[in-house]
């Protein structure tokens, strides 16, 4: 059995882009009896960026609601807060021991923030040790991962090799990333990636009138209602795509190609799909936001099990390191 293992860090509600990238295709990877899945929420790692403890608990309440909304069985699998397992920090403070700073130094996740080191804290300039701690934790196989991770779960094998090499044993899993071809970027309101950090994404969570103002707000050329469009390089069409079956693909591009059709009809088409395919997650993820007692209660069954199943690994590091 592959041990799989996820993570979605806690800077805010999950939108379209992370539920089609992200969450869906995990959930299909935890529906097969070969797999075991381990889903954590990041909330320690959000921390590098976001410090309002009570937006924190909010967004950490919704990944867990989405998790739920879109089928994860928290019976079979694990789901939990990093947070709620000491080991992840336990074992990343082992790791960082064994972690040269050049490693660090050239990490995206760096990288991209160091024209402005005023901005970048140790918990930023640390994070793929957690990251790698988080995985190596677990003894993970397989890590589904998207194109812009890879280099963190490459910077987790090359942990895994550095610490194994050391203590002349082959203690570490070295995991292998899982990235799925199929998935294309997302795009979001205004063209670019669908991401928090832009504000360009579409939370399928919201209330019907605050999600159609969004879908509202998706970019369009000027092109006159009466002239024909092409589909192909407009971003309504492209996310009514990722969601609809292939009649609806081909109805919707024959009306866009004839003329006579409004980018205000497709994004009527493309909320009124969000709504129907997604009736039933919608329903799911708001019950869960009112029951925070019964979501709480799902969570500390998952956390127990968590730090239960990282026990073996951290145990096993103390005593090769001298910490009996």
């Amino acid at each position: 059995m592959a041990r799989v293992l996820t993570g979605i860090q806690s800077s805010g509600r999950p939108h379209l882009g992370n539920i089609l990238g992200a969450v869906i295709p995990a959930i299909e990877l935890s529906k097969d009896p070969k797999n075991e899945c381990l889903f954590f929420i990041a909330d320690l790692h959000s921390l590098t960026t976001l410090k309002d403890g009570g937006v924190r608990d909010a967004y950490v309440r919704a990944i867990a609601a989405t998790w739920l909304a879109f089928g994860f069985d928290a019976e079979a699998n694990i789901l939990w807060r990093q947070s709620r397992v000491p080991a992840h920090t336990e074992l990343a403070w082992y790791l960082n021991c064994f972690t040269p700073y050049p490693m660090l130094a050239n990490a995206h996740s760096f990288k991209d923030k160091s024209a402005q080191l005023e901005d970048v804290n140790a918990g930023l300039f640390t994070y793929p040790v957690l990251m790698s701690a988080d995985i190596l934790l677990y003894g993970a196989n397989w890590v589904p991962v998207g194109k812009d991770q890879k280099q963190h779960l490459e910077i987790a094998r090359d942990i895994a090799s550095s610490f194994n090499r050391q203590v002349g044993e082959e203690l570490l899993v070295m995991p292998e990333a899982r990235i799925d071809e199929r998935i294309m970027t997302i795009p979001g309101t205004d063209g670019r990636k669908m991401s928090k950090s832009y504000h360009n994404y579409l939370d399928i969570f919201l209330p019907e009138n605050e999600l159609k103002k969004s879908v509202k707000k998706i970019v369009s050329d000027s092109t006159p209602l009466e002239a024909p469009k092409n589909p192909d390089t407009d971003i309504t069409f492209q996310l009514f795509s990722l969601i609809a079956d292939a009649a609806q693909i081909e109805e919707m591009r024959a009306r866009y190609l004839a003329g006579g059709y409004g980018y205000g009809h497709a994004k009527q088409e493309l909320l009124d799909i969000i709504l129907e395919k997604y009736k039933e997650p919608r329903r799911i993820f708001d019950y869960y936001m009112t029951e925070t007692a019964e979501l709480e209660a799902i969570l500390e069954k998952g956390e127990a099990r968590a730090r239960e199943a990282a026990e073996p690994v951290l145990s096993k590091v103390r005593s090769k390191l001298g910490y009996r």
